[in-house]
C-alpha cells in the first residue's frame, strides 16, 4: 500500500496524530477531491487510487468514511459507484440528504459543546414550513433558468433536490458572468430567502440551508468520532474546514485560499495521503 509520494514532515506528523485517535471520521468532498473535475459532471469518478484508499479506510475498525457533497444523493451514488451494501456514509445536497451504511447505528452523543455550537454559528438551519410550495417554486425557477440561459454556449442548468445549479465551466468568461448575474437576479426576485453558494464555475441556489459545516457536526455526533479528517477543494468546503475542532485535520486539495492545515496539489496526492493514513492507523492497532 506504500505510495511514491514524499510528503513534508509536518504533513506526516499530522497524519500520525490523527491516525492514533480511537474513533476516526474521514469526511471527503468528491468532485475535485477524490475525482478530477470533469466538463461533463456525471462523468466524474474517483481515481483508482482514491477508490482504493476509501475502501481501505472503510475496512478499518473504528473508522467511518463519509462522502460530503453538494451533489444530490441520487447523483452522488452514481458518480461514487455506491452499492447498497457499501460501508461508506453519504451526505448529499450539502448534508440535507443522507444515506448511512447498511446496519449503521448512530451513537447517542452528548449535548453539543460550546465549541461545536461555535463551529456552526451563523449557519442557517431552518427548513421551510411549506416544503410543497418550495418544491413548486424550485421547478418554476429551474424551468425559467433553462429557458433563459441554457442556450448560452457552455452553460448548463443542473436540477437538484432542493434547488438548482448553474454551471459555466465551458462558457466564455463574459458569457459565464452574464448567466450567473441573470440567475442571481431571477432568484433574488422570486426566492430571496434561498441560500446561494458559489464554487468553481458554478453557483447553486437551494431552499434548504444546510451546509457542509452542519453536515460535519451531525456526522461527528452520529459516529461518536474522537477526531475528524476533512478534505475538499472548493469554496463550500471551507465551511466544513472552519467547523473542525482542535485535534481534527483539514486538507485542501489544489489551489485557493484555505484555513486547512495541510494542502495537497490534486486528487492523486490526496489518495496517496489517505493510503498513508491507512498504514499509520494500522500501525497503531495491537
Amino acid at each position: 500500500m506504500t505510495t511514491d509520494y514524499v510528503f513534508p514532515a509536518d504533513t506526516v506528523a499530522a497524519i500520525d496524530a490523527i491516525a492514533a485517535t480511537p474513533t476516526l471520521l474521514v469526511a471527503l468532498d468528491f468532485d475535485g477531491t477524490l475525482s478530477p473535475l470533469h466538463d461533463v459532471p456525471m462523468d466524474a469518478r474517483a481515481t483508482p487510487s482514491g477508490a482504493r484508499a476509501v475502501a481501505a479506510l472503510a475496512a478499518l475498525p473504528h473508522t467511518v468514511v463519509a462522502l460530503v457533497s453538494g451533489r444530490s444523493l441520487r447523483d452522488l451514488r452514481v458518480i461514487a459507484e455506491h452499492e447498497d451494501d457499501s460501508p461508506v456514509y453519504l451526505a448529499g445536497s450539502h448534508g440535507a440528504e443522507v444515506r448511512p451504511p447498511l446496519g449503521f447505528e448512530a451513537v447517542h452523543a452528548p449535548e453539543p459543546t460550546a465549541d461545536t455550537a461555535a463551529a456552526v454559528s451563523g449557519a442557517a438551519d431552518t427548513v421551510p414550513m411549506d416544503a410543497a410550495a418550495e418544491e413548486a417554486l424550485r421547478d418554476e425557477l429551474y424551468a425559467a433558468a433553462v429557458a433563459a440561459f441554457e442556450s448560452v454556449p457552455g452553460a448548463w442548468i443542473e436540477p437538484k433536490r432542493f434547488g438548482f445549479g448553474v454551471h459555466v465551466r465551458l462558457s466564455t468568461p463574459e458569457d459565464g458572468a452574464a448567466v450567473m448575474a441573470g440567475t442571481d437576479a431571477l432568484v433574488a426576485e422570486r426566492a430571496p430567502h434561498w441560500r446561494r453558494r458559489t464554487g468553481k464555475n458554478i453557483v447553486e441556489y437551494a431552499f434548504r440551508h444546510e451546509g457542509k459545516d452542519t453536515a460535519l457536526v451531525a456526522l461527528r455526533a452520529q459516529t461518536g468520532a474522537t477526531a475528524v479528517l476533512f478534505a475538499g477543494d472548493d469554496v463550500t468546503d471551507e465551511d466544513a474546514l472552519r467547523a473542525l475542532l482542535p485535534g481534527d485535520l483539514g486538507i485542501r486539495v489544489g489551489a485557493g485560499e484555505t484555513v486547512a492545515a495541510v494542502r495537497v496539489p490534486d486528487p492523486e496526492a490526496l489518495a496517496a495521503l489517505l493510503l498513508l493514513l491507512v498504514e499509520r492507523r494500522l500501525a497503531t492497532r495491537p
